[in-house]
């Protein structure tokens, strides 16, 4: 097999990441000029196209099977590091911004429960990015091997990753207090949420029109939609009295507790099952992640 050159990989990491070769060079501290050096001593040697210059930059099938490769070594220096931390302290330092390592998670949970999962290890300097996307989209981050793990709706394992449950989500259909006196003074029902627009946080997001479909016993649910993409900006706005919103019960207890904001469906809740999926490797850095997220969501969410 080829023994590829870190620094090439690097660079063809650094390329799909930030999404450029600009950018790219800039976070190497190289110039441009050896960015493109760099990708194309890497296609040579492959002997393919790696990246399809396009917008956006987008990496091949060649490509993304060397950027999980250009991750596993990430993988690697992460845990030699760690190691190093535990025989010697002195020793070992932070790692560069080349060996972060990067998970996918939904932004709801890190609204929720998932940063504090995390804090211990982001304070023994773990170099850690998270990427935020829809649940039912964080495992193409994983399938691409763009990142180590996620945590998704998906319920089968990848193959060369294995899975963990981790609980259910429990959603409700919030609006703030004076907004639900006026609009829904009996509660939302089937015949009239359509009077109102509901908050969803992009156009992934289903979690609104899923509600009201299962909630009501309707196939096919339409619904009048403001976007919003942030889970602290749909709390905001229906707060302000934009809309209502379907928004994890963690996230709007308080609120709820105060009255500030109103159960409009009482009784129904939409329950949303989350599993960690990662690399089936032997890691000190993923166990420590697994370990962080699964304690974490035991004590928080719902069993499944």
């Amino acid at each position: 097999m080829s023994t590829f050159d870190p620094n090439a990989l690097e660079c063809l990491a650094a390329i799909v990441e930030e999404g450029g070769f600009e950018r790219a060079a800039v976070r190497l501290s190289i110039t441009q000029s050896a960015v493109s050096q760099r990708l194309r001593s890497l296609e040579v040697q492959v002997g393919t196209v790696l990246i399809v210059r396009s917008r956006p930059l987008r990496a091949t099938s060649a490509g993304r099977l060397l950027l999980k490769h250009a991750t596993q070594m990430r993988l690697l220096r992460a845990d030699l590091e760690r190691d190093l931390k535990e025989l010697a302290p002195s020793a070992a330092d932070a790692g560069s911004d080349q060996d972060r390592i990067s998970i996918a998670i939904n932004a709801d949970s890190i609204a929720t429960w998932a940063l504090p999962a995390l804090s211990a290890l982001a304070r023994q300097r773990l170099g850690l990015e998270i990427i935020t996307d829809d649940q039912d989209f964080t495992i193409e981050w994983l399938r691409e091997g763009r990142v180590l793990g996620c945590v998704t709706t998906l319920k089968q394992a990848l193959r060369s990753c294995k899975m963990v449950p981790l609980g259910a989500m429990r959603y409700v259909v919030v609006a703030q207090a004076a907004y639900a006196a006026t609009h829904f003074p009996d509660g939302l029902s089937a015949h009239n949420f359509l009077s109102v627009p509901f908050i969803a946080f992009n156009r992934k997001d289903d979690l609104q029109s899923e509600f009201v479909g299962r909630a009501f016993g309707l196939k096919r649910v339409a619904l009048s939609q403001l976007y919003v993409p942030s889970s602290e900006g749909q709390v905001r706005a229906v707060l302000a009295g934009w809309g209502v919103s379907v928004l994890p019960e963690l996230q709007v207890r308080e609120h709820l507790l105060s009255q500030r904001l109103v159960d409009i469906a009482p009784g129904q809740a939409l329950p949303v099952e989350l599993y960690w999926h990662c690399w089936n490797l032997d890691s000190v850095v993923l166990d420590a992640l697994t370990t962080a997220l699964t304690a974490a969501a035991a004590q928080t969410l719902t069993p499944a």
